[in-house]
């Protein structure tokens, strides 16, 4: 088993109850995007609980007070196309980060993360940066995604899944012993062909009913 030194398991009973009705293979599309959702929010309050604070005058009803703030806008980046599944439920939470969108796909040879497409801003050093993807099997997409942000000035990272494999959580550490990892569940491991055990399948086709992430104009050449 992997360190678990930055790997928190998030638990609660609303987490666990969630993530059951996610690994039945009965539950209908939008019921698990629903679900997915749901589990974008609960994971969010747990990765964002150390967040930097600052302090704002504010005038009540009653008196001028001093509350609290966030102290900087964090950003959350997805990984599409699945990470998308966990960001509305993410910006519940924190309504006003920053969304960055960060493309990969796995080829399914290889099983290497192949970039397509990258939308970040421009600062990113003084931010909390937060990847979101639901499952975090071999680890080469979170890799590359966490190399692309680390290449645009990112310091501090949060890599957030809904499921991760043991595998992946190593691939991560080697590669970025700092990310931290919060995850709904920590499984067996991985099968021959990549998937995580027991798993819930592949997020993004059972999210968005397809068969395949790979994109058309990459499936068209082959």
């Amino acid at each position: 088993m992997p360190s678990l030194a930055n790997l928190h398991v998030a638990a609660h009973p609303a987490i666990a109850d969630r993530l059951a009705r996610l690994r039945d293979r009965a539950t209908t599309t939008p019921v698990f995007r629903t679900l997915i959702e749901e589990l974008g929010a609960f994971l969010a309050y747990e990765a964002t609980r150390d967040l930097p604070m600052r302090d704002q005058r504010v005038e009540t009803p009653l008196i001028e007070t001093t509350a609290q703030r966030i102290g900087t806008r964090p950003v959350v980046a997805p990984i599409l196309r699945a990470g998308l599944g966990l960001l509305s439920g993410f910006l519940n939470v924190i309504d006003d980060a920053v969304v960055a969108h960060l493309g990969f796909y796995r080829d399914p040879e290889s099983l290497c993360a192949v970039p397509y497409y990258a939308n970040l801003p421009p600062e990113l050093a003084d931010r909390h940066v937060f990847v979101l993807d639901p499952m975090l099997a071999t680890g080469n997409s979170g890799v590359a995604a966490l190399d692309t942000l680390v290449e645009r000035g990112a310091q501090n990272l949060t890599f957030v899944c809904v499921i991760a494999a043991p595998e992946g959580v190593r691939t991560i550490h080697a590669a970025h012993p700092g990310v931290r990892i919060v995850a709904a569940a920590l499984d067996a491991g991985l099968n021959d062909h990549a998937y995580i055990v027991p798993g819930l399948g592949d997020a993004g086709d059972r999210m968005f009913g397809s068969l395949t992430s790979v994109p058309v104009t990459v499936r068209s050449q082959r």
